[in-house]
């Protein structure tokens, strides 16, 4: 069986005559023809067998969760920063390029500090030794990271004493604060902060407007989580200290009461004691619900007639009252004019600086969101003039920190954040990027990232490194941008022997050095190789002052990125010093050509790449190429007869392949970024030359796979120019095969037998999953060690248009033992499995590990996977057969939350600024804001979902999406990105304001009405579980039950899935919206997972849904009346003309004086045509209470009253109190009619009473202001207690605890000086009330306590006042 491969080529023209001592690194003969050959494998996959390393004294975990920084582990390190010396001669000469070391190495005090920051692995101490000028100068490195700590050890200046970082900034927005409100400073020189707060302007600002924008900003939200935990903890401590003290002093106050009084029968002495327990009880419950939101800083900014200056307010961070004011702050202007930043406190000890845009109206405060990029910045640039073996790779660098992990998500990046920092790299003319963050991803080399990453590097030059991931050790883990785009060098991750006993503190390090496990491998799902280059893996390297200490191990291909970054900056260091030009192409193929392998196979490749980067090797590669023409192939392998997308390689993965007697590939190539010039090539395979033919345009590849073995291989093919042939490769086309195993035995089990580990090993299987088959259930069973083992176990399949499917267990075994595990499939793809023996597992043992591995595939076939109810009593028929072996029949479906689609209410299209949005191309990006607004009538977990955008950041051609959910008050209660978050919502109205960027008007018109869902989960107790059938009437009729059953290969079994119970389905589910679940069919057959009633926590589940039908029309309740109105026309119409009025006046506004007027004369004229009737009266009323513009509150309040008595005058209230005592018969319509007028007069005098009293508390507080002792003496004996009065009547009509009218009860005991008791029961209507909060009543609690004299739970409260009502929503 053939696979053809054609090829097409075009070389440009090349020097014929080499330079002078040139490299034989590929003596092949020169000849000017091209090759057709056919490769024939003949060496089975082979794998090399690494010795026993013993286990780190620190265990380091691989965690990545969706888009985060590539880097697998932070320990602390307490390396010292004392001692240095000088790199020892014998490093120099030392020629071991891979860091290899004896099996015993005994570290010394230099190698054990080489061991901490790696650079003899890729030959820069070599490097170095030659050329010591070399060493980074006039090379500038952009970090896309979290964000880089400008005060961290080693980052302050170049080793040529030059600013090591140039500019500081935040792309992804999560520091904006808006301060695009202007006051003025009045007379004393004050202003008043966003924040409420009144602050003093430094009379030295100069400020020639006098215009000051003012913001506010919670400090937490510029902190990360690690950072906010410790400041928590402290400020508890302090916080609780003054609240012990307060509730010492409750005490001592109860006790005393107590002692005076020892017997009560006083009522007003039981009141005034319930009080001061009370107050104890608020103490004490204050400690329980302590949730710190942390200080509130106030942000200034002003023009002082040359540049914008920004200055803080930071007294609610400190402990000294006098520290942190903001006349005492030292502005800042943007880090890149005078590169100066401040620390918010002595506390925290967190690095900050500022940037103003917009004019003014956006400061960005950038702090780093974790310690990753600063971190990854001193593995790459760092210099210790004290401690030279600590220096980063490039110690001569400069820098750019580009905060892409936005502090909003955990760090997570985001489109806009990496969009800016694309624009920033090409804005400060960088010569390289580093990038130590990725994902997996759905298609490699696309998107909107990986397209304007194109652009940088190809139109400006910029070369792109970046970390390959950390999802290794299977195939196609490689993650974007760095293992999957053409136009970026990916970096896989290396331990050396040296690193191994320094950094990790192995015991016993390894003979070589190897990749570590954990470090994702290629190919790509095209065939891209998908790594690079490897370079160390883990290092000691600075991090942010915030965390209290100086240096960190980290290990991850996070860190592999910076050392080949920083390693490439040396070389830009050289040829910019030599007046060499050289492009991101002939870089990389310089690094590839030089680099040293890693392992003994070609397979191995998929693992490291090239091999272990080599600075030295590499420069000399670059001097002796500076004269030819910078070309770069670019392979684009087409597969005839069909219409997929082109790819980058060749991969042979499927059975398929092996199945066929041909395939034809079309493959071109065409050489970019050159001048015209001409070639003469051959073409190589890995092995040998076979063929050759004149070049022309094309060529065929012809792999016959017939005899190969089972398993990996991987071959390249490569094209030499044969007048140079030392130039190596000038293009690679990476031939990867992986030849399965066919299960043919039934049932269908494979089985793999005493599979020997030793560190570092890695086995691979490859297995043709069968048709039929679902999941995998597997046997892992150890024997023959002594020591705790440790191995990760993946499996990955590769599906169309899907992201791998994998799985992951990393399973440790303390002694012999076996282990079960069960896992998705899909069937008729190719399976990889791989166990790996952790690199640093073993410790101290010569013993392998012995391994016997079984596999089962299992499998329920259906007629349909994702069934959908479509909202009728009908089921569905299920047909459900088992294809490969007997299987248990057991299905499971349940409905466990609900998706209700919304339309946005709001669309808004806007340019964006341009000091931060315009694109390098000129095109300025543009940004769509839709507003939803959704409404929960109970509290509920929610996750919006945006289909067409969710879970793609580099994989799309929308450039980013953010949202955020915020009730009416403005308070922000969740935010998120493509990976939406869920989160708990109180009852309520809510708005979802989604924000998307793009540069193309017309895209963004389309999404106008982009459809959104909220996703509901519910609650354990509210899970619908769906009945199964074995009759189609089984719904309706309600018998005929399925249950399970054996299915048996070549049996069909058919059963029905009926709909949820009506009563079942959520009361408030609108039409439309979809009750979603899943359903399984299979049942495991091993006990690991023990009886599961969730088909999502088995192996296999599939989507079910079930579309809310139209809610069932009520019927009329009650007989209606036989009786006819005894009303006659005229009444009636006099009623309707009486109600159209009253109508009218409620809508009338009342927000000047005009609108004033006109209602006060319909209101007048309206009391005066129906002076008694209680209804209007009471809108009346309603209308006086709902004025917002009082100018004269006394005459405001005298007027309520009026109209207060107004009402109460038109109630006959001993009738009505008459009526409300007696029963009714519910059967009579006129008695129910009745029973409802009088229930609603009720009311009406309820809300009258109210207001009275509140009106009546706020004049006698107006009054008091004004009255002298004497006339306060003479009001209180001639005029009775009118509030006291009202008081009493409204306690007849209802409840004053509840919370329409507690806020009564609460004035009353604020009067009578029971500030305990008004305290209790403000606070028990905050909390019964399910509404968003009433910021009139925080205001009110808020003034009980600082009558109270409880300072630091009034400061406590203040803050959650901004919470609660902020004055604006949050920039995006």
């Amino acid at each position: 069986m053939h696979i053809q491969h054609a090829i097409s080529c075009r070389f440009p023209k090349l020097p014929s005559k080499p330079p002078l001592h040139a490299p034989t690194l590929f003596p092949f003969p020169p000849s000017p023809l091209i090759s057709l050959f056919t490769l024939h494998n003949h060496h089975p996959t082979s794998h090399t067998h690494i010795s026993s390393i013993i286990n780190s004294r620190r265990t380091h975990y691989w965690v990545v969760h969706k888009a985060m920084p590539c880097s697998s582990s932070l320990t602390s390190c307490c390396a010292s920063g004392d001692s240095s010396s000088n790199i020892n001669s014998e490093n120099h000469d030392n020629n071991n390029t891979n860091g290899a070391t004896p099996r015993n190495l005994k570290l010394t005090q230099s190698t054990f500090l080489s061991s901490l920051m790696p650079k003899t692995e890729i030959g820069v101490d070599r490097f170095l030794h030659a050329y010591p000028s070399y060493d980074g100068r006039g090379a500038l490195i952009a970090i896309f990271d979290s964000g880089v700590d400008p005060a961290a050890a080693g980052l302050q200046v170049t080793s040529d004493g030059k600013p090591k970082i140039l500019d500081v900034l935040d792309c992804t927005g999560s520091g904006d604060v808006d301060t695009s409100k202007v006051v003025k400073a009045d007379a004393d020189g004050c202003i008043s902060g966003a924040s409420g707060t009144s602050l003093v302007i430094n009379d030295s600002w100069k400020n020639p407007s006098g215009q000051w924008h003012v913001g506010y900003k919670f400090v937490y939200e510029l902190f990360t989580e690690k950072l906010t935990s410790r400041l928590k903890k402290e400020r508890r401590k302090k916080w609780d200290k003054k609240n012990q003290e307060e509730i010492a002093n409750a005490v001592k106050q109860l006790d005393d009461f107590d002692q005076q009084h020892v017997k009560i029968e006083d009522a007003e002495l039981t009141k005034a004691r319930e009080d001061l327990q009370n107050r104890l009880d608020l103490l004490r419950k204050q400690s329980e619900s302590y949730d710190d939101k942390g200080p509130v800083i106030d942000v200034v900014v002003w023009h002082d007639g040359e540049v914008w200056r920004v200055a803080l307010d930071t007294q609610n961070i400190e402990d000294d009252p006098e520290c942190g004011k903001l006349a005492n702050f030292v502005p800042l202007t943007n880090y890149r004019i005078d590169r100066k930043y401040g620390v918010f406190s002595k506390l925290d000890a967190c690095t900050f600086v500022v940037n103003v845009y917009n004019d003014g109206k956006v400061v960005s405060i950038v702090t780093d969101s974790s310690p990753h990029g600063t971190h990854v910045a001193g593995i790459a640039a760092a210099f210790h003039p004290e401690e030279p073996l600590l220096n980063g790779v490039a110690p001569g660098a400069q820098l750019i920190s580009c905060k892409i992990g936005d502090s909003r998500l955990g760090s997570m990046e985001t489109g806009t954040g990496l969009t800016r920092a694309l624009i920033a790299a090409v804005e400060h003319k960088c010569d390289l990027i580093n990038m130590s963050y990725g994902e997996p991803t759905l298609l490699p080399d696309y998107g909107r990232f990986v397209d304007l990453v194109n652009e940088a590097v190809n139109k400006h030059r910029l070369i792109f490194v970046s970390s390959a991931g950390n999802s290794g050790p299977a195939l196609n883990t490689v993650g974007a941008p760095g293992g999957t785009s053409s136009s970026i060098i990916g970096v896989g991750a290396y331990v050396s022997p040296a690193m191994a006993a320094g950094a990790h503190s192995v015991v016993e390090s390894p003979s070589e050095g190897i990749e570590y496990t954990w470090s994702s491998r290629g190919p790509t799902t095209d065939g891209d190789l998908g790594v690079c280059i490897s370079a160390p893996g883990a290092a000691v390297a600075p991090v942010p002052m915030w965390t209290l200490q100086r240096r960190m191990l980290m290990n991850g291909t996070s860190m592999a990125s910076p050392s080949a970054c920083g390693g490439i900056a040396l070389l830009i260091s050289a040829m910019k010093a030599e007046g060499i030009n050289v492009s991101p192409y002939s870089v990389r193929k310089a690094l590839e050509n030089t680099s040293v392998p890693i392992g003994n196979s070609p397979e191995d490749k998929l693992s490291t790449g090239q091999g272990l980067m080599q600075v030295d090797k590499c420069y000399e590669y670059i001097k002796q190429c500076h004269n030819i023409p910078c070309v770069w192939y670019q392979v684009n392998i087409k597969q005839s007869g069909k219409t997929n997308p082109s790819s980058r390689g060749i991969y042979l993965r499927e059975a398929s392949a092996f199945q066929q007697s041909t395939e034809s590939h079309n493959c071109s190539f065409a050489g970019v970024i050159a001048d015209k010039c001409n070639v003469v090539c051959q073409i190589y395979s890995h092995f040998a030359l076979l063929v050759t033919y004149k070049l022309s345009s094309t060529f065929s590849v012809i792999v016959d796979p017939t005899n190969l073995a089972d398993g990996l291989h991987y071959y390249e093919v490569y094209g030499i120019d044969c007048k140079a042939p030392w130039r190596g490769p000038l293009f690679r086309i990476p031939v990867t095969i992986t030849k399965p195993v066919a299960v043919t035995n039934r049932p269908p089990q494979v089985s793999f037998s005493k599979m020997l580990f030793q560190s570092g090993h890695v086995e691979r299987k490859y297995i043709e999953v069968p048709h039929g088959a679902s999941w995998v259930e597997g046997t892992m069973n150890t024997a023959s060690f002594d020591t705790t083992r440790r191995f990760f176990v993946d499996a990955v399949q590769i599906c169309p248009l899907h992201r791998p499917l994998t799985w992951r267990s990393v399973m440790t075994f303390s002694s012999p033992a076996a282990k079960s595990f069960a896992f998705k499939v899909v069937g008729g793809q190719t399976l990889e499995l791989v166990i790996a023996q952790f690199w640093s597992s073993g410790i101290g043992s010569q013993e392998t590990t012995s391994v016997d591995l079984k596999v089962m595939f299992h499998g329920v076939k259906v007629n349909q996977e994702e069934i959908v109810l479509d909202g009728s009593e009908a089921p569905v028929r299920i047909n459900a057969e088992a294809l490969l072996a007997s299987e248990r029949l057991a299905p499971l479906a349940i409905l466990n939350k609900i998706r209700i689609p919304y339309r946005p209410t709001d669309a808004k299209i806007s340019a964006l600024t341009t000091d931060r949005d315009k694109l390098p191309s000129g095109k300025q990006i543009l940004a769509l804001t839709l507003t939803y607004k959704i409404k929960l009538e109970d509290g509920a977990e929610v996750t919006p979902q945006i289909p067409v955008l969710n879970d793609r950041i580099y994989d799309t051609k929308f450039e980013s999406q953010f949202y955020m959910i915020s009730d009416s008050n403005k308070r922000v209660y969740s935010s998120g990105d493509a990976y939406p978050n869920s989160k708990k919502l109180p009852k309520g109205e809510y708005n979802v304001r989604l924000y998307v960027r793009h540069e193309n008007l017309q895209i963004l018109e389309k999404m106008k009405q982009l459809v959104l869902f909220i996703e509901r989960n519910f609650e354990d107790k509210d899970v619908i579980r769906l009945p199964f059938f074995s009759q189609p009437d089984g719904p309706l009729i309600g018998n005929g039950s399925f249950k399970s059953s054996t299915l048996v290969p070549g049996m069909k079994e058919g059963f029905y899935l009926g709909p949820p119970p009506l009563d079942k389905i959520p009361k408030n589910a609108p039409q439309g919206s979809v009750l979603v679940g899943a359903i399984s069919y299979g049942k495991l057959s091993f006990a690991g997972l023990g009886e599961q009633k969730n088909p999502e926590k088995l192996p296999v589940s599939h989507r079910v849904s079930y579309i809310v039908p139209p809610n069932k029309i009520e019927e009329e309740k009650g007989k209606s009346s036989s009786l006819a109105s005894k009303k006659t026309v005229s009444e009636r119409l006099e009623e309707e003309v009486r109600d159209a009025k009253m109508k009218v006046l409620g809508g009338l506004k009342q927000e000047n004086d005009e609108e004033l007027l006109e209602w006060k004369k319909l209101s007048d004229s309206l009391k005066s045509e129906y002076p008694k009737y209680t209804p209007l009266l009471a809108k009346i009323l309603e209308g006086l209470v709902s004025r917002s513009n009082i100018k004269d509150k006394l005459q405001h309040h005298e007027e309520v009253i009026d109209a207060a008595n107004a009402v109460i005058d038109s109630i006959e209230t001993e009738e009505l109190a008459k009526f409300l005592a007696l029963k009714h018969d519910q059967d009579d319509d006129e008695a129910e009619k009745k029973k409802k007028e009088m229930e609603l007069t009720r009311d009406h005098l309820a809300e009258t009473l109210y207001q009275k009293g509140l009106s009546l508390a706020e004049l006698e507080s107006l009054k008091e202001v004004d009255k002298t002792d004497e006339q306060s003496k003479d009001d209180s004996t001639i005029r009775p207690n009118l509030f006291e009065e009202n008081f009493n009547e409204l306690k007849k009509w209802v409840d004053l605890k509840s919370k329409k009218y507690g806020i009564l009860l609460v004035t009353n005991e604020k009067r009578k000086q029971r500030l305990g008791t008004a305290l209790k029961v403000l606070t028990d209507i905050i909390q019964d009330d399910a509404e968003p909060a009433k910021k009139k009543f925080y205001e009110l609690k808020l003034s009980l306590i600082e009558e109270m004299g409880w300072s630091h739970v009034a400061t406590y409260e203040r803050q959650w006042m901004l919470v609660r009502f902020p004055p604006s929503l949050p920039l995006f």
